[in-house]
């Protein structure tokens, strides 16, 4: 497991960490985002979204549960597991968006994702809080082969962008 820790001064700096991420990602990544409310959650995704091209307003799918967004270079399934207790999480078969056999791999991103008790074989985990100094903390942990290129490309992408 490799790790990346970065502080973002402002929610635009939230925002270029999620247009790097969809600028950097395959198809098949899998982000597990978690953190408090209003910790930047969503922000990151809509900065996901304009990385993979989606023009498409990207909203927190906190009552509806899964958006999916297929007009960008890749498709973004972004799911929001707040409402949800554990039983009702594993009744989703959520390796559906993983797994590339029933819908076209993109990116998937899982907000409240310490929620989910079945993991993907590789993630990224990005965990965002709000340090007593202001702006918000994020730390990035790849877990799996797969998720730590993953994190590597998203690395070289922010050194060459100074985010």
């Amino acid at each position: 497991m490799q790790s990346l820790k970065i502080l973002l001064p402002d929610p635009s700096a939230t925002h270029s960490l999620g247009l790097a991420l969809g600028q950097s990602l395959p198809a098949g990544s899998i982000l597990l985002l978690k953190g408090e409310l209003g910790s930047g959650k969503t922000a990151l995704v809509q900065g996901i979204g304009q990385g993979l091209g989606i023009a498409e307003l990207i909203s927190s799918p906190t009552f509806i549960l899964l958006n999916e967004y297929s007009e960008g270079h890749l498709p973004l399934y972004h799911l929001d597991l707040y409402r949800l207790q554990p039983q009702e999480v594993n009744a989703l078969y959520l390796e559906t968006y993983w797994d590339g056999l029933e819908v076209p791999l993109g990116i998937v991103a899982i907000e409240w994702a310490e929620r989910l008790h079945t993991l993907p074989e590789s993630y990224l985990e990005i965990c965002l809080s709000a340090p007593e100094t202001g702006g918000r903390q994020v730390e990035i942990r790849s877990v799996g082969d797969r998720a730590t290129a993953w994190l590597a490309a998203l690395t070289h992408r922010l050194q060459n962008n100074h985010l």
